[in-house]
C-alpha cells in the first residue's frame, strides 16, 4: 500500500502483521488457502471485522496484557486483538529492553487465545510512533473497524505522546481501569480535553462502529501486574543463581 514506509528488509519479506502467517491482505483476497484452525465463517475473517489494537514493548508480555485483551473482546465485542510489539518505545529507556525477537516470541507463546495476534508491524514498517502506526493500519486496512486499547495508566501520560489528539481522532478508544490510576486518568489532561467524546460505559460494546473522537472507560477488576515487577523478579533469580554458583565455586 501506498503511504506506507517499509523498509528494504520489509520490501524483501512483503509487509504482514503477525508472526509466522501468511500476509494479512492475501487472506482477505483470498489468495492463500486458510490455515487449518480458521474456518470459512470466522467472525474475525469477515469484512468489517472489529479489531483491537494493544501497541506496547511487551518487556515481557504478561498477565495484565491478557487481562486487558480478553475483557476488550468481551465487553466491546471486538472479533480479535494485535498485539502491536514495539521495537523500542521513544519514551522508555533502552537499558534493559530485551531484544525484538525474543519479546516476540514470549508474547506470541504466552497470548494463548488464538483471536489475540502478536504483530510486528512497526518493526516491519520502520515506524515509532503510535499516530504514525494508526494512520498506516486504516490506510492498510480500511475496511477493519479498530479499536485502541490502553489503561488508565496511558491515558495519564498520552499528552507526552507524539501527536496524542491525532490518536483520538483517528480511532475510537478504550481505557482500562488500572491500580492507583484512575481517578487521577480520570481528571489527566486527556479526559478533560475529550470529555465530550466520552460513551457510557453500558454502550461499550457499540465503540467499535462510532465515529472517532469516541472513548470509553472500562471499570472491573483490575489485573495487578506490571512487566516491570516480573522484570525485577527475573533480575533477582538471576543474581541468586550467580550468587549461588560463585559460592559452590
Amino acid at each position: 500500500m501506498s503511504g506506507i514506509p517499509l523498509t528494504p528488509e520489509a520490501r524483501k519479506r512483503g509487509l504482514s502483521p503477525f508472526l509466522g502467517r501468511p500476509p494479512v491482505d492475501a487472506w482477505i483476497r483470498g489468495r492463500r488457502r486458510r490455515p487449518c484452525t480458521e474456518t470459512a465463517d470466522t467472525p474475525a475473517r469477515r469484512r468489517g471485522r472489529k479489531v483491537g489494537l494493544l501497541g506496547g514493548s511487551f518487556n515481557p508480555a504478561h498477565e495484565g496484557h491478557r487481562h486487558i485483551s480478553r475483557v476488550a473482546l468481551k465487553r466491546l465485542g471486538l472479533d480479535e486483538v494485535w498485539w502491536l510489539v514495539s521495537p523500542q518505545n521513544p519514551l522508555k529507556p533502552r537499558a534493559g529492553m530485551a531484544a525484538l525477537g525474543k519479546r516476540l516470541r514470549e508474547a506470541a507463546a504466552f497470548a494463548g487465545d488464538r483471536r489475540i495476534r502478536v504483530s510486528d508491524f512497526e518493526a516491519k514498517a520502520g515506524l515509532r510512533y503510535t499516530a504514525e502506526t494508526l494512520a498506516a493500519l486504516r490506510r492498510r486496512f480500511p475496511r477493519l473497524r479498530f479499536v485502541w486499547l490502553m489503561g488508565a495508566d496511558n491515558l495519564m501520560q498520552i499528552p507526552a505522546w507524539k501527536d496524542w489528539q491525532r490518536i483520538f481522532n483517528a480511532v475510537p478508544v478504550a481505557v482500562f481501569t488500572r491500580p492507583s490510576y484512575s481517578y487521577r486518568a480520570l481528571a489527566a489532561k486527556a479526559a478533560r480535553r475529550f470529555a465530550s467524546a466520552r460513551i457510557d460505559e453500558r454502550a461499550s460494546r457499540t465503540l467499535p462502529g462510532r465515529a472517532a473522537p469516541a472513548w470509553v472507560f472500562l471499570g472491573g477488576r483490575p489485573s495487578p501486574v506490571s512487566a516491570t515487577a516480573i522484570r525485577r523478579r527475573r533480575a533477582g533469580r538471576s543474581e541468586t543463581k550467580r550468587t549461588s554458583a560463585t559460592t559452590k565455586g
